[in-house]
């Protein structure tokens, strides 16, 4: 990516189980943040008109636009698992996928899935050191993917991931920390409503 589109470290991961919590989904995601539009199984006329909606909010707000498929849709900052023009990302489940992506100029690796996820019930996890092993020592970002909370993103930050994306992590109201609570305390210190955007001041009257 260029100075202006630095590789976001905070992504959200589109599909029809979002449901119109997409929209405050992408209300929480931090400015800068990524989006992998993907929604496969909307039909294509409903999906275009989605993903255009989608795209103008990402333009408002900041947010790194990836589009996942085959049909180009609109504006666009890259393409997901596949061969394009802007940024390139890749699905890795196994180190085999892991240096394909590379191959094919892929400069973000989304890794997984490194816990239990409703995305996918009942196939296994990879864990946190088998996920980390995915993409080491590898020339790209690894985002980690897959049943990831904010508290687990951090403490794969801490491993080496580039950063981490979800889809019910920003599609679910956060828990606001009891009045007095440290963790309310650390929030009012930085400033943010906990998922990294900063609260906008009130206006002078």
């Amino acid at each position: 990516m260029t100075a202006r589109h630095p590789i976001p470290r905070l992504w959200l991961m589109t599909d029809e189980r979002t449901g119109e919590g997409l929209w405050a989904a992408l209300r929480r995601l931090p400015r800068g943040g990524g989006i992998v539009f993907r929604h496969y199984a909307t039909p294509p006329a409903e999906r275009r008109a989605l993903y255009r909606r989608v795209a103008r909010i990402a333009r408002q707000r900041g947010l790194v636009l990836v589009r996942a498929g085959p049909d180009r849709l609109g504006y666009q900052d890259g393409v997901h698992g596949r061969r394009g023009a802007g940024l390139v990302t890749w699905p890795a489940h196994s180190r085999r996928e892991a240096i394909e992506g590379v191959r094919a100029g892929a400069a973000v690796l989304f890794v997984s899935s490194v816990y239990t996820t409703r995305s996918h019930p009942g196939a296994p996890a990879l864990g946190e050191a088998a996920a980390a092993r995915i993409a080491a020592g590898l020339p790209v970002a690894a985002i980690a993917l897959g049943g990831l909370t904010r508290k687990r993103g951090a403490r794969l930050m801490q491993r080496g991931f580039h950063g981490w994306a979800a889809i019910d992590a920003w599609s679910t109201p956060l828990v606001i920390p009891a009045k007095g609570s440290p963790e309310r305390s650390r929030r009012a210190f930085r400033g943010d409503d906990g998922y990294g955007n900063q609260k906008r001041k009130a206006a002078p009257i």
